[in-house]
């Protein structure tokens, strides 16, 4: 069968296909018609819950927003901090942009079409320019891709906002911010969002470093190795075969492989993590200033690693994985480290020692608790509180079996709301939350790596650890 032959049975299978993949997104998007209407709902019975709290204190009045996204947050095993996010999310596609969000009831839109309807037009106040530009979009959207929904709504809501863009720029840097995400294979992800002019113009500055460093390396090239003579002038030139068979030995340079994107990364990198901000406004307050400030990670990495029998192990905050390279040089240079002993068959932490004094039960809950224990909370432990889990004004003791990292953010909503924690021996937590669900908390497992057994043809020694 030729491409250009048609198969009616190949069509009309074909035609199942896309019609069955057209139901199942109708299907998708009226499952999360359902949840955005329940999360509106829980934010809406939050802002009663926060009504009835008009003396309290500002943290006070925050607690039944947080309290209801922890709640569910560890019920749906999802991070609270996301899920406080997407209950004003909810709220606000529902009451802002009802249409829209009948639409997606009904299939006629995806959960990506909402979402656009809505961070475009939010910012509109006015109920009938909102109401204008929602009947545009939603129009359009109901025929086409989210994205290219994106492009219209810009315009759309361009065209009814009332504010000069001065004004929409001014109120959209408040929002400038940065983030780091996770990747794999030991890589991560460094954000920013901040005005546009000045972005635009790290990235060009970023880009002419980097060709600045590509062209010198490309000179130092043709210096050492220069572009092949004519052959009729080299056999001409007296003594010309003579001169290069007794000439200097070739200089060899070391060449730069790196691409453009490689060596931006890398001025980055560099940059941030060596140079001091133009403005210090810290004055004394920081010996050296914001220069003498330098970047602290915590490195967890297995003895075998840096020893070189083993490959794997090593991690960043518990979080993300760091390759066995970087590990050994960090490992190398850090001013001192803590040892931790763990089980070869469950990996949990045994005991901790350390080569330079501090205090012992930090040391060990570091280790073991890696990040905040709180359901689905990753804040490393390093920047946690150390939380009696039995308070130590009702006689909680002071110990690794009471003790252990909450970030500040649940540190204060445990003893601000009715959740309760108890901690077993060896550090699981079982939590109990005001609605009376109960979850149950362990400690971060580790993945424990054997060493290879030696080949037969084996000739070279592993690498040495860098101590």
């Amino acid at each position: 069968m030729t491409s250009k032959a048609h198969d009616p049975a190949d069509a009309a299978k074909t035609g199942r296909f896309a019609l069955r993949a057209r139901e199942i997104a109708a299907v998708k998007a009226r499952i999360f018609a359902e949840e955005t209407a329940l999360h509106a709902e829980a934010y809406a019975f939050t802002v009663e819950q926060t009504e009835r709290l008009r003396d309290a204190s500002t943290k006070e009045r925050e607690m039944p927003l947080r309290a209801m996204a922890a709640e569910i947050g560890a019920a749906t095993r999802e991070s609270d901090r996301v899920l406080q996010s997407r209950l004003f999310e909810a709220h606000r596609a529902v009451t802002l942009f009802p249409a829209s969000y009948d639409a997606l009831r009904e299939g006629r839109i995806s959960q990506r079409h909402l979402t656009v309807i809505v961070e475009r037009g939010a910012e509109l106040e006015d109920p009938e320019a909102r109401s204008a530009y929602e009947s545009d979009v939603l129009a359009y959207a109901e025929t086409t891709t989210a994205a290219r929904t994106r492009t219209f709504a810009e315009q759309v809501a361009e065209k009814h906002d009332p504010k000069t863009i001065q004004e929409r720029h001014d109120a959209a840097a408040l929002t400038r911010r940065v983030w780091v995400e996770d990747l794999r294979d030991g890589m991560a992800m460094l954000g920013a969002i901040g005005p546009v002019t000045e972005i635009h113009g790290i990235h060009d500055r970023l880009t002419r470093q980097a060709r600045a460093i590509r062209d010198a390396d490309r000179a130092a090239r043709r210096t050492v190795d220069p572009p092949a003579e004519d052959p009729v002038t080299a056999r001409s030139a007296p003594g010309g075969a003579a001169a290069d068979a007794a000439g200097s030995p070739r200089r060899d340079i070391g060449v730069d492989e790196r691409g453009i994107d490689q060596i931006r990364t890398d001025v980055l990198m560099d940059m941030l993590l060596t140079a001091a901000p133009t403005i210090d406004p810290i004055g004394d307050t920081v010996e050296g200033g914001l220069g003498a400030i330098r970047a602290h990670v915590q490195l967890t990495v297995p003895a075998s690693t840096l020893a070189g029998t083993t490959s794997g192990g090593a991690q960043l905050d518990g979080a993300c994985a760091v390759d066995p390279e970087t590990a050994k040089v960090l490992a190398g240079h850090a001013p001192g480290f803590d040892r931790v002993f763990l089980d070869p068959i469950t990996g949990a932490v045994l005991s901790v020692d350390r080569r330079h004094i501090t205090s012992a039960q930090k040391r060990y809950l570091l280790a073991r608790d890696v990040h905040c224990r709180f359901p689905g909370c990753r804040r490393p432990a390093r920047e946690c509180d150390w939380d009696h889990r039995k308070d130590h004004a009702h006689g909680g003791r002071t110990d690794v079996d009471n003790v252990g990292a909450f970030c500040r953010r649940h540190h204060t909503l445990k003893h601000a709301t009715p959740w309760t924690v108890t901690q077993r021996p060896g550090g699981t937590l079982h939590f109990i939350a005001p609605s009376g669900l109960r979850h149950i908390e362990t400690p971060p497992p580790r993945v424990m790596f054997s060493p290879d057994p030696p080949g037969p043809t084996r000739t070279s020694a592993p690498p040495a650890a860098p101590f």
